[in-house]
């Protein structure tokens, strides 16, 4: 058959399966989407389905432009007045048929789309006596859209977080009421609706399942379904498939559980990891056969994910590279953020002169925040880039308004310079939330991390200059901002792993493969088994990205010149031994010796050993050193923050974090200058809180 020439054994097997439910288990570069639309052509070519009867989903606009580019090529995305397949987003689908629909199912009633939430979220919050800032909002609104996917009412959220263990931005009642409020805004007095995109695929699933006749109707137009990503669907487009579907099983899916990296928006395997349960006469296919990348990147992305453990890890693909051989994937070990960041802008030019695109290179990282570095380094060495998954670190709004502020200060304090530009940056950027812990919510922390970076950047440029004005710094900013390439330029790309899934380069650097970073804090916080192995997942999707040049680094210090005390990602600890063997990097030029000097409280107050984690040095104790923790007053001090913050109506974290009241059940302090030492206690909080904690602490020790 000529559709499944040039096909290999397994994706032919794919492709010729019976007509029914049908699972393909698609590892990274195995050619999946190749695969489907053959199998789809394939279909309609046999005389099992209409090209017009058929349905196929996926998760972008990119993805779904794709699939109908090569259904086209194939003859059957439709043309000349005949139709076609349906290749489109579910939200798409869900849009096309809620249009159709909705007046016989609803009647006079109108609809229109909500395709920004933004404001609506801003005054449902402002409803229930909230003042909430930009960052916030958007944290409500991710979590709102978390809720919905999960299918998860205003009633049922507070108990439900609780139960999974997610961290709310604000306490768990008040965004359900936030939620309750949004629900409410969305309906005007006379009844019309405005609909957000979780809405078109709510409605429209109701609809099927409440009105028979509509039911029947979709069911005679569509009989064959195909689901890509299948292993990313959330709760709420399941009920939607199931809708669709009815009693029916002509249902192509494709996934990789392994590949499972957004269960923060509400995505969940199990639908994948089921399919045999519900279908239990489905064929199973697993397409191994990577087209991608080189046998050297295939076989450390194997050994990543082999050392997974859980449930989806039971579903793991052995890859097996079929390219040419190439370069070992290199392995680079930092001192520091800024040395990093060189290493790999030096490396990018032996590519770029070695005739690799600027466009088929990559730098990938955990979070937007730590783009800056990186931006700075490709800009020093005249290299064009462009930010994928987040705006420039000089465009965003936080970074904006921060530099704005501090121009504000310029006429009167523009010669402050020293420790004192440096108090008075800190100092400016508090007024716009920066705290001396991280928040919770994305958001919140990605803003913190921002916030965080130009204070260390005005760090650098002072031991960098040996001492910097106000103005000069705002200056220097300036010249770092108009410096920049603008995006529209075709260049190296940076971005984030999540917003990296999907695509692939030639080359790709994965940077700041640190614990805490990769796997985040949060993760390692929340001592659970699956938060961890969705971070190793994340790191094989990065590796994944790759066809021929890989480089792995990760730096010691953040700062130039700053503690050497974090440690490399536990997931390189498959590869130790090629990791260490070239792991640690020369300087890069120009680059001078470390400067920087071991604080007290880097050092165990028990025992005098280097700390290394955040908790450990929170508590100035290593986690193997006897505790003389107070529980008594741990709880008390819980007890008091949860009631200040019901009180002030604000999160509890940004009164003081677990950590925080961790060490102040742990160092017991009398005095406030005993506090302030404490690590999360400023001079601000002290003045705040102070006598109320000291009082804390004379009643329970």
């Amino acid at each position: 058959m000529s559709e499944t020439v040039a096909l290999d054994p397994e994706q032919t097997e794919a492709v010729l399966a019976p007509r029914g439910p049908v699972c393909v288990l698609a590892g990274a570069g195995t050619g999946k989407t190749r695969t489907i639309t053959h199998r789809i052509a394939h279909q309609v070519a046999s005389g099992h389905v209409a090209a017009g009867q058929v349905l196929a989903v996926t998760f972008t606009s990119r993805a779904a432009g794709e699939m109908r580019a090569r259904l086209r090529s194939l003859g059957v995305g439709g043309g000349d007045g005949a139709p076609g397949v349906q290749a489109v987003t579910f939200h798409a689908a869900a849009m096309r048929q809620l249009r159709y629909f909705w007046p016989r199912a609803v009647g006079d009633t109108r609809w229109q789309l909500l395709d920004n939430k933004f404001p609506v979220v801003g005054r449902a919050a402002r409803d229930c006596g909230l003042r909430p800032e930009t960052d916030t909002i958007r944290d409500l609104l991710s979590e709102i859209d978390w809720a919905k996917a999960s299918e998860v009412t205003p009633e049922m959220y507070a108990a439900k977080v609780v139960e999974v263990g997610r961290t709310a931005p604000l306490a768990p009642g008040t965004v359900a009421d936030v939620y309750a409020a949004y629900e409410r805004r969305k309906t005007d007095q006379d009844g019309n609706r405005l609909l957000d995109f979780d809405d078109l695929i709510l409605m429209t699933a109701a609809i099927l399942d409440d009105n028979p006749q509509v039911a029947d109707e979709f069911r005679d137009r569509y009989r064959s379904f195909v689901v890509d990503e299948y292993q990313d669907v959330t709760p709420l487009q399941q009920r939607l498939l199931n809708a669709w579907l009815g009693e029916r099983d002509d249902l192509t899916v494709v996934g990789d559980a392994n590949q499972t990296i957004y269960s923060f928006t509400g995505a969940s395997p199990r639908y994948l990891l089921d399919f045999t349960r519900r279908f239990e006469d489905a064929t199973i296919v697993r397409l191994q056969r990577d087209y991608r990348s080189t046998p050297q990147v295939v076989e450390l992305a194997n050994r990543v994910i082999g050392a997974a453990t859980g449930r989806v890890a039971g579903t793991r693909l052995e890859l097996i590279g079929q390219r040419p051989a190439g370069p070992r994937p290199r392995y680079q070990e930092c001192d520091d953020e800024p040395a990093e960041a060189k290493l790999v802008a030096e490396r990018i030019t032996e590519l770029l002169a070695a005739g690799v695109p600027a466009s088929e290179i990559a730098i990938l990282y955990r979070i937007n925040a730590q783009s800056a570095v990186h931006e700075n380094a490709l800009t020093e060495a005249g290299i064009p880039y462009q930010v994928r998954g987040g705006s420039s670190f000089f465009e965003r709004p936080e970074i904006g308004q921060a530099i704005r502020e501090l121009s504000g200060q310029a006429t009167e304090s523009g010669t402050v310079g020293g420790d004192e530009l440096v108090e008075l940056v800190s100092a400016t950027l508090e007024r716009l939330g920066f705290t001396a812990e991280p928040p919770d919510g994305a958001r919140a922390r990605e803003r913190w991390e921002s916030l965080r970076a130009l204070v260390e950047l005005t760090r650098d440029l002072l031991a960098e200059r040996g001492g910097l004005t106000l103005v000069e710094l705002l200056a220097e900013l300036r010249s770092r901002a108009d410096a920049k390439h603008p995006p529209t330029m075709q260049g190296v790309t940076l971005s984030s792993l999540h917003a990296a899934k999907g695509l692939e380069w030639d080359a790709v650097f994965l940077v700041g493969l640190t614990e805490g970073s990769v796997p985040i804090a949060q993760a390692i916080a929340k001592g659970e088994q699956e938060p961890i192995e969705e971070e190793r997942r994340l790191l094989y999707v990065g590796v994944t990205r790759a066809r021929e040049h890989l480089q792995l680094s990760w730096a010691l210090a953040r700062n130039e010149g700053g503690r050497r005390g974090r440690k490399r990602t536990r997931f390189l600890d498959v590869v130790s031994a090629e990791a260490d063997g070239d792991r640690r990097a020369p300087a890069p030029s120009g680059a001078g010796p470390s400067k920087g000097r071991r604080r007290t409280s880097d050092t165990c107050r028990v025992c005098g050993t280097i700390l290394d984690t955040r908790e450990e040095k929170l508590r100035s104790r290593c986690d193997d050193c006897p505790s003389d923790l107070n529980d008594e007053l741990l709880v008390a001090l819980k007890q008091w923050r949860t009631g200040q913050a019901s009180e002030q109506k604000i999160p509890p974290y940004t009164i003081f974090s677990n950590a925080t009241l961790f060490a102040i059940a742990e160092h017991q302090p009398r005095t406030r200058t005993a506090l302030v030492r404490i690590n999360g206690i400023g001079a601000t909080k002290a003045d705040k809180y102070g006598d109320e904690v000291l009082a804390l602490v004379q009643e329970h020790v």
